[in-house]
């Protein structure tokens, strides 16, 4: 695949599957050997995948990506984002808060035969937890 039609695989996973939750497009865009390499996890392959969005979804109803930037390179293809959402359920343990959260997110995703195959992120996860109240910023506790 070229480039821009990594970019646009990319693209699409994050509106049809982040944005619009859509489990069903997780079969046509991962490989069933996916793996997620960003230690958040243990969840791989198409499945294991279903299993973390649907725990996101249900956490975040209203969960929503705006894509910032997107570079490829060779079969790779890095995706600047921002989440937004609301804490409107269980989420690793944490009850509910109503709370709004926004941060960042940097992913890189590898693509091999038009399937997603590997994945990385950075993301603000401290950020996050402190929206959501589950720990106190440093200096306000």
């Amino acid at each position: 695949m070229s480039l821009q039609e990594n970019k646009a695989l990319v693209h699409r996973f994050v509106e049809k599957v982040q944005n619009q939750h859509n489990l069903a497009e997780i079969d046509e865009l991962f490989s069933p050997n996916f793996v997620d390499h960003s230690g958040s996890t243990n969840l791989s392959g198409i499945e294991g995948t279903k299993m973390f969005f649907t725990m996101i979804f249900t956490a975040f109803p209203d969960m929503h990506f705006t894509i910032l930037k997107q570079i490829a390179e060779g079969d790779q293809v890095m995706t600047y984002k921002v989440f937004h959402g609301t804490h409107q359920g269980i989420f690793m343990g944490i009850p509910p808060t109503g709370n709004q959260v926004s941060f960042e997110v940097m992913d890189i995703l590898t693509i091999h035969e038009g399937k997603i195959t590997d994945h990385w992120t950075v993301a603000d996860n401290l950020g996050m937890m402190q929206q959501i109240g589950a720990v106190t910023a440093p200096g306000k506790g």
